[in-house]
């Protein structure tokens, strides 16, 4: 995946800050039909696989939109878990590749538990709402840097937005690493 490659070849330090792409979407999810009323769904989906493919990611056949609020939290917590940034990885396969209602608490709890974290503190954090104000906090901040769509790559209020090949990604970071260096040099 570009991330990781990123991470293995160059010093960047990845957060993540979450977005509410559909916060309107109820826990039973929407179908893709649904969202997409009126237009040919076809199109789309083949133009998110050619995205994820270009990315080296997997992408499925998914049929529903999930409300992803409950799993924002949940990976919010996992941050704060030694080894619980996976989740992040384990939530991309659940919800674009297996289909999954990443809304649901007992499939979020199974997720977290697969990324090795402790499934009760898991329940705990999604049920009580735990990490809620620091992904009110995200949504805020993404607000303020104008993120209009996930994922959002941000540094120095310079963004590269939507799935993008590892070579877009390499370039950003290199151009990032350019101004670094310049700014030193004054």
């Amino acid at each position: 995946m570009s991330i990781e490659k990123l991470k293995a070849n160059y010093p960047v330090d990845i957060r993540w800050i979450h977005f509410p792409l559909h916060p309107e979407t109820p826990v039973e999810g929407k179908s893709l039909a649904e969202l997409f009323a009126g237009r040919d769904i076809t199109p789309i989906k083949q133009r998110l696989q050619g995205l994820m493919k270009a990315a080296g990611l997997p992408y499925g056949d998914r049929t529903h939109t999930y409300n992803s609020r409950l799993a924002q939290e949940l990976g919010k917590w996992a941050d704060t878990q030694k080894g619980g940034a996976v989740i992040h990885d384990k939530l991309y396969m659940a919800y674009f590749v297996d289909n999954v209602n990443i809304a649901d608490i007992d499939e979020l709890v199974k997720i977290a538990e697969s990324a090795g974290l402790d499934a009760a503190i898991a329940r705990d954090v999604v049920e009580n709402r735990n990490f809620k104000d620091q992904v009110d906090a995200d949504w805020q901040r993404s607000r303020e840097i104008g993120v209009t769509g996930v994922p959002t790559f941000y540094a120095n209020d310079l963004i590269v937005v939507g799935c993008q090949p590892y070579e877009t990604l390499e370039k950003f970071v290199r151009h990032l690493l350019e101004l670094n260096t310049n700014e030193g040099a004054e």
